[in-house]
């Protein structure tokens, strides 16, 4: 075999790569040494800027294979068919901390998955929790900047955590999801994904459904708890990372089973409360769970940087069948994830591996940028319309159009008969195992004690009050007692 050459970025060989040019032996370096300073140049531009949110992340890719039928409700060409397949690529993560941070902490998941189907890829962008903090993207700055860490101290503070929470009533539910059982993954496949935000389908017909995505893992769930995972951090803070690379390189193909709920349009304006909240769940018993097919990784990435760091999912990727609701949080989405990847990656990102189509290739005007591959040829046009053949509008929309009315300006969210912000929290309280309860009133007592202003306290305790009786009274007696001690 041919012995490979060392090249230069502009493919030049490369006579010497372990001594720089100097002015004689032991004289100073010279500016006329190109390979020196293309190594440093680019050695000093290798790392991008992390993401805002969700900067600690692993990757893998798969498929997704269909089950059911379920071309009743969405006329999508890869959801259309029992047994078709469709390659997958997805990014789990943690969300509130840096790219240095580790992994067994107790921090919601994300859950970002890209399909790569032949009309286009399908960004279906989510978390391990079915539920969120906040109801209106105008607030996820300010939920953010108290969740980093601290301008002053450089860490996360407690006063900072619990005071937007305080002034957040709507959170109560999520942090009772955060601060439970479930917490803490004991690994990225051990968790179930959920889609969080109302999705719109559309079939053949033009009939419009509202679904929720539910991911169901099928190594079961597991979790850590706060002991378990300050351990483990000690001897790995690679921990999921870890457990997900050597899981797929070992055979053990990790999966998990898609069920949708499925609400008639119809029935959205009268539901008894707002199922475009995102801090809601739809009761099963309401809209009970659809199998729609399974999902399974089997193949690690070669390069993190390349496919996991530039990896770029945006909510407004969607495909025909598939479309948004008038989920708030859903629609800052639309634009804020795209805006993100622009800012970080470029504007032509789209054209990395990792996030161009693979079997619709994209055929549109774009051109020039930073990075830019796809620029055509003397006999493209880059307008629209023109006569020379170039791509043109289908007129087809992808989802169905949803129907507005009223006058413009800032509006609170429409109240349905039984909108609240503490009685999901309640129900999910209740619903837990008095071992399960112990442990979460430990978890919430042992951030909340640290505040240091009483007020804020108040305001928070004042929130589990209000969800169930028992939840706020276990909580305040927790909570004295750890600032008493």
């Amino acid at each position: 075999m041919a012995k490979r050459v060392l090249t230069t970025e502009s493919g030049a060989p490369v006579a010497d790569n372990q001594n720089s040019a100097t002015a004689g032996v032991g004289g100073p370096i010279l500016l006329q040494d190109q390979h020196l300073l293309e190594k440093l140049a680019r050695f000093n531009r290798e790392r991008i800027p992390e993401r805002v949110v969700h900067a600690r992340g692993s990757g893998a890719y798969g498929y997704f294979e269909v089950t059911d039928d379920v071309t009743g409700f969405t006329r999508a060409d890869f959801l259309s068919e029992v047994g078709r397949r469709t390659e997958t690529f997805i990014r789990f993560s943690t969300v509130a901390d840096s790219l240095g941070g580790a992994d067994a902490v107790r921090d919601p998941r994300g859950f970002a998955l890209k399909f790569y189907t032949d009309e286009g890829n399908y960004d279906l962008v989510g978390n391990n929790t079915p539920v969120f903090f906040i109801k209106d993207p105008i607030k996820f700055p300010d939920f953010i900047h108290s969740q980093k860490r601290d301008p002053f101290t450089g860490r996360q503070e407690p006063d900072n955590v619990w005071d937007f929470w305080a002034h957040a009533p709507e959170a109560t539910h999520q942090v009772t999801w955060l601060m439970g059982d479930r917490g803490i993954p004991a690994s990225y496949r051990h968790m179930n994904g959920y889609g969080s935000h109302t999705y719109q389908w559309t079939n053949a017909q033009g009939e419009a459904f509202f679904v929720k995505y539910h991911f169901k893992t099928n190594q079961g769930v597991r979790s850590l708890s706060g002991e378990q995972a300050a351990e483990l951090v000690g001897k790995d803070a690679n921990s999921h990372q870890t457990d997900l690379l050597q899981a797929i390189e070992r055979g053990v193909n990790p999966s998990w089973t898609l069920y949708v709920q499925v609400m008639p349009a119809a029935e959205a304006a009268d539901y008894r409360f707002n199922p475009f909240d995102l801090t809601k769940v739809w009761p099963h018993g309401d809209y009970p769970l659809q199998r729609v097919g399974r999902l399974v990784l089997d193949r690690n990435p070669d390069n993190v940087f390349a496919e996991v760091e530039q990896a770029a999912f945006s909510p407004n990727n969607f495909v025909p069948g598939i479309g948004p609701s008038p989920d708030k949080m859903l629609q800052g989405r639309l634009f804020a994830y795209a805006d993100a990847h622009r800012y970080r990656l470029g504007v032509n990102h789209t054209q990395l591996p990792v996030n161009a189509p693979k079997s619709a290739p994209a055929d549109n005007y774009g051109r020039d940028g930073l990075m830019a591959t796809r620029n055509g040829s003397r006999h493209d046009k880059n307008y629209e319309p023109n006569s020379y053949a170039g791509p043109a509008q289908t007129g087809a929309g992808l989802a169905a159009p949803l129907a507005v009315h009223g006058w413009t300006g800032t509006h609170e969210a429409p109240a349905h008969t039984k909108d609240d912000d503490f009685f999901q929290a309640g129900e999910l309280f209740r619903l837990m195992s008095e071992d399960e309860k112990g442990r979460l009133i430990a978890n919430i007592a042992g951030g909340l004690s640290q505040v240091t202003r009483d007020d804020v306290i108040e305001k928070n305790l004042a929130h589990f009050h209000a969800a169930d009786a028992d939840y706020g009274k276990r909580v305040e007696e927790a909570v004295r007692a750890l600032r008493e001690d």
